[in-house]
């Protein structure tokens, strides 16, 4: 491992029977955040939870801060010691408080000194901005405030690599404005996958698009907005085989793709549009699976 890797997918697949759930991967993955994008079934959520080690590859090899997670039980367990996991659900122990299902966590991640997991809960409750609630039983917290208490235990030891899965769900704009100051702020990786395109262009150095288990585009955010440039019009009239049209606020009729109408005017297009664009060139040769 180099200085700016941390992670590391060498022919990395996975298979469900004969689903194909991933095809053979090749990635490195260094310092910075990275988003994930991709239709429903795509393939996401088992790219990150190989890279959280909840989940063996069919094949490949997977290394995690210099730890070969695919080679054995140590090396596993080694690697994990570098990684926050937030997985799409999380379930709470009943009965716990906030602070009791953090420090809870702590000691299966091998936290061992009671004091030091205490500073340690308060530290990542404070984070998500939940230092009040922490004797707050989870039962009776918010769906927005569980939401926080699940990226909080992802954050416990400042991981090296940090794999959140739709992190920003059931989170208001405030919130999630919160969480991107926070993700942006961290000194390791953050692989956030999420259907919130205006996340990825507000956070991500760079943006990874999978579909039908395949990584499609890899590149800088400037990079994939740069392939709709030219291709998003507002006029009176919608574009000839637009993929998606809408009225504006000022009433004229914003189209992505397709032939424009006369006299409609191109404007500068967004993640969301380059992403359908690239999404439909794909379409015809990806052999998607619901």
């Amino acid at each position: 491992m180099t200085g700016s890797e941390i992670a590391v997918l060498e022919g990395v697949a996975r298979s469900f029977g004969r689903t194909k759930a991933l095809h053979p991967l090749d990635l490195t993955i260094g310092r910075g955040v990275v988003g994930l994008l991709g239709p429903n079934g795509a393939g996401k959520t088992t790219m990150l939870r190989l890279l959280a080690t909840s989940l063996p590859p069919s094949s490949g090899r997977i290394t995690v801060a210099g730890h070969d997670v695919t080679a054995d039980v140590a090396q596993r367990t080694a690697a994990r010691r570098h990684i926050g996991y937030l997985p799409q659900e999380v379930s709470f122990p009943r009965g716990m408080t906030a602070a009791g299902f953090l420090d809870y966590v702590a000691v299966l991640k091998e936290w061992g000194a009671a004091e030091r997991r205490r500073l340690e809960v308060q530290r990542v409750l404070g984070l998500v901005q939940l230092s009040e609630l922490g004797t707050k039983r989870v039962s009776a917290l918010s769906g927005g405030q569980r939401r926080r208490l699940a990226i909080a235990q992802a954050l416990i030891g400042s991981p090296d690599l940090l794999v959140l899965d739709e992190p920003t769900t059931g989170l208001d704009p405030e919130q999630r404005a919160s969480l991107r100051g926070l993700l942006g702020g961290l000194p390791g990786t953050v692989l956030i996958s999420t259907h919130q395109t205006e996340d990825v262009s507000a956070l991500c150095d760079r943006v990874l698009v999978i579909n039908a288990g395949s990584l499609r585009f890899d590149g800088s955010v400037t990079e994939l907005v740069g392939l709709a440039t030219g291709r998003v019009h507002v006029g009176r009239d919608a574009s000839q085989g637009a993929l998606s049209t809408w009225r504006t606020g000022t009433g004229g009729i914003r189209s992505v793709g397709g032939r424009p109408a006369p006299g409609a005017v191109p404007v500068d297009p967004s993640v969301e549009d380059a992403y359908l664009l690239l999404r439909a060139a794909q379409q015809p040769t990806t052999g998607a699976r619901p």
